[in-house]
C-alpha cells in the first residue's frame, strides 16, 4: 500500500519539478491536473498517421491525449449543462474515471449519445433561434472526433468559405469582398439560407463524410449524434430526422462540409463568392448576370441539397444595402471600396449604450464608465477594419455616449442647488453652471449646455473612456512619411 501511495505521490508531481509554484493555482482541480498531464502524453494518433484507408480513426478519437485534450478545450469554452444538469467542472473532476470508461466505450461501440436540451434565443433581426445543447459528455466526444476530422477536411474546403475555419473568420471574409467589389464586381447576390442547421439532410452528409472517412465507427458515431432525441423546454421528447444542432463542437465543421460541395459548384460556374456559414454573397457585373445567378442558385440548393432560401432575407442589390456580417459597402464609381457599418449595426450599438447608460444609475459614473469601456473595447476590435469612412461615424456614437453620461450626473444631483454647487467645484462659471442647474427643460437637454461640457469636456472623458473613433485610429495608424524624401536620378 505504501509503494502505490509513492507512486501516485511521484506521478503527480512528475510535471512539475520546480514545486507547488510551478504546478499553478492552488486551486486547481486534480482533474485538470490528470487531463494536463495526459494530453501531454505520446500516445496520440495523428489523423495523417491513420488514414481513411486504414480504417483506424477511431484509435486516434479514443486516444487518451486526444480525449485529454478535447475535455480541456471544453472546459475553456465553457457552456451550459444538458439534460443530465452535469457541469463542465463536475465532468472535469470525475475525467480520472470517466475517461479509461469512455475510451472503452467508443472502441467497442457501446457509446450512445444522450439527449439533447433545447434553448430559444432571440434573434438580432427578430424571432428566436432554436440551440441544441447537448451533455457534457457528448460535447467532450464531439470535441474529440473533431480534432481529429477537422485536419483531414480543413485543406479541402474552398478559399472563399470563411466561417468557422482556422485563420479565417468574418475579417477576412469582408476583406475578399471588399476585393471583388474593387475589380468592378459591383452588384451582388445576397442569400441567406432559411434554417439552415434545421434542414441537413443526414445521408447526404454522411456520404460526403464518408468520401474522406472509411472507418464505419466514426460515421455510425456521427449517425447517432445526428440522431439524438431533442428535449423541448416544456419536456417534450421529439425524434431528430434532420439537421445537426446548433450548440455542439462538432456541428460547425459538420455545416462546411455540407455546404463546401455548393461552394466548388459556384467555383465551377467561374462566380466570385464570399460565404460565411449560411450567409453568401456572390459577386457579379449587372443586375441581369445577379437575377440569372440567383435563379440558377435556387434549383441547385433546392434540389441538389434540399435546403431552402430565405426570400426575406435574400436579394439581388447593391454594396450599400448588404448587411454582411454586421457591415456594409460604400462605393462611389472609382476602385475605391469603403468598408461601413450596417444599419442594422448602428441601430444595436445605439441601443447598446442606452442600456449601458440608464438615466437611474443606480452605482458611481466610474462604475458605469467602466462597463462602457469594457463594451468599446470588445466592439472596435471587431469593426475595427472599417475604413476611414466608416469610422467618421464613429464619431456620433461617442458623442451621444458622453452625453448619456453627463445626463446621468445630472439625475443624480437631484436638486438644481446640488447640481450648481457640483458644476462651479468642477470649473464651470457661475452663469454657466445656473444655466445648467435651473434651466426649466429636461435633463436631455441640459446635458448638452455649457455648464456641462465645461464641467466635464471631451478631454475629460477620454481620459475615463477610449472613444471608438481613438480607438479605431490606433487599430490603424496612419503611414509614416519620413521627414527627408530622396529622389532617385
Amino acid at each position: 500500500m505504501k509503494s502505490a501511495e509513492q507512486r501516485q505521490l511521484a506521478f503527480v508531481f512528475a510535471d512539475s519539478p520546480q514545486g507547488d509554484k510551478a504546478r499553478g493555482p492552488q486551486d486547481e482541480s486534480y482533474g485538470k491536473r490528470f487531463l494536463v498531464h495526459t494530453a501531454k502524453g505520446s500516445g496520440r494518433m495523428e489523423p495523417a498517421t491513420c488514414t481513411a484507408a486504414e480504417g483506424r480513426l477511431m484509435e486516434a478519437v479514443a486516444s487518451a491525449s486526444n480525449l485529454a485534450q478535447a475535455l480541456l478545450n471544453v472546459l475553456r469554452n465553457k457552456g451550459a449543462p444538458g439534460v443530465d444538469g452535469r457541469s463542465v467542472e463536475q465532468v472535469v473532476d470525475e475525467a480520472p474515471a470517466l475517461l479509461p470508461e469512455l475510451q472503452k466505450s467508443l472502441l467497442d461501440g457501446t457509446y450512445r449519445p444522450g439527449d439533447i436540451r433545447r434553448v430559444w434565443i432571440p434573434k438580432p433581426g427578430g424571432g428566436e433561434r432554436g440551440l441544441g445543447i447537448p451533455n457534457v459528455v457528448d460535447r467532450w466526444v464531439q470535441q474529440a472526433v473533431l480534432q481529429v476530422l477537422e485536419p483531414i477536411f480543413e485543406p479541402r474546403f474552398h478559399h472563399s468559405s470563411h466561417g468557422f475555419r482556422a485563420k479565417r473568420g468574418a475579417h477576412t471574409a469582408i476583406a475578399e469582398a471588399k476585393q471583388y467589389l474593387g475589380e468592378g464586381y459591383r452588384v451582388v447576390v445576397d442569400l441567406d439560407l432559411s434554417k439552415f442547421f434545421d434542414r441537413v439532410h443526414h445521408q447526404r452528409l454522411l456520404n460526403r463524410l464518408g468520401q474522406q472517412v472509411g472507418d464505419v465507427r466514426i460515421l455510425n458515431l456521427v449517425r447517432r449524434m445526428l440522431k439524438a432525441k431533442v428535449v423541448l423546454p416544456d419536456g417534450t421528447k421529439v425524434s431528430t430526422e434532420e439537421g445537426t444542432p446548433q450548440g455542439g463542437p462538432l456541428s460547425p465543421l459538420l455545416s462546411n462540409i455540407v455546404l463546401d460541395e455548393w461552394d466548388w459548384e459556384l467555383e465551377r460556374r467561374g462566380l466570385r463568392f464570399v460565404r460565411y456559414a449560411d450567409d453568401c454573397n456572390i459577386f457579379v457585373r449587372s443586375q441581369r448576370a445577379g437575377e440569372r445567378v440567383m435563379a440558377s442558385t435556387r434549383r441547385y440548393l433546392e434540389n441538389r441539397l434540399r435546403l431552402q432560401i430565405n426570400e426575406a432575407k435574400s436579394s439581388v442589390t447593391q454594396p450599400e444595402k448588404v448587411h454582411f456580417l454586421g457591415f456594409r459597402f460604400g462605393t462611389d464609381g472609382g476602385p475605391n471600396v469603403e468598408v461601413l457599418i450596417s444599419a442594422k449595426t448602428k441601430a444595436k450599438l445605439n441601443a447598446r449604450i442606452l442600456e449601458l447608460t440608464p438615466r437611474r444609475w443606480g452605482s458611481s459614473l466610474r462604475a458605469c464608465m467602466e462597463g462602457l469601456n469594457k463594451y468599446f473595447q470588445g466592439w472596435i476590435a471587431y469593426f475595427r477594419i472599417c475604413t476611414r469612412a466608416g469610422a467618421d461615424e464613429f464619431r456620433r456614437y461617442d458623442a451621444h455616449a458622453r452625453r448619456r453620461l453627463r445626463a446621468i450626473v445630472i439625475c443624480q444631483k437631484k436638486r438644481p442647488r446640488f447640481l450648481y454647487r457640483h458644476l462651479v467645484k468642477r470649473g464651470a462659471s457661475s452663469g454657466q453652471a445656473a444655466g445648467v442647474a435651473y434651466y426649466r427643460q429636461g435633463v436631455w437637454s441640459r446635458s448638452n449646455r455649457r455648464g456641462m461640457t465645461k464641467a466635464y469636456p471631451n478631454d475629460w472623458f477620454h481620459g475615463q473612456i477610449g472613444s471608438l473613433y481613438d480607438r479605431w485610429r490606433v487599430a490603424n495608424p496612419l503611414p509614416q512619411v519620413p521627414s527627408q524624401l530622396s529622389l532617385a536620378w
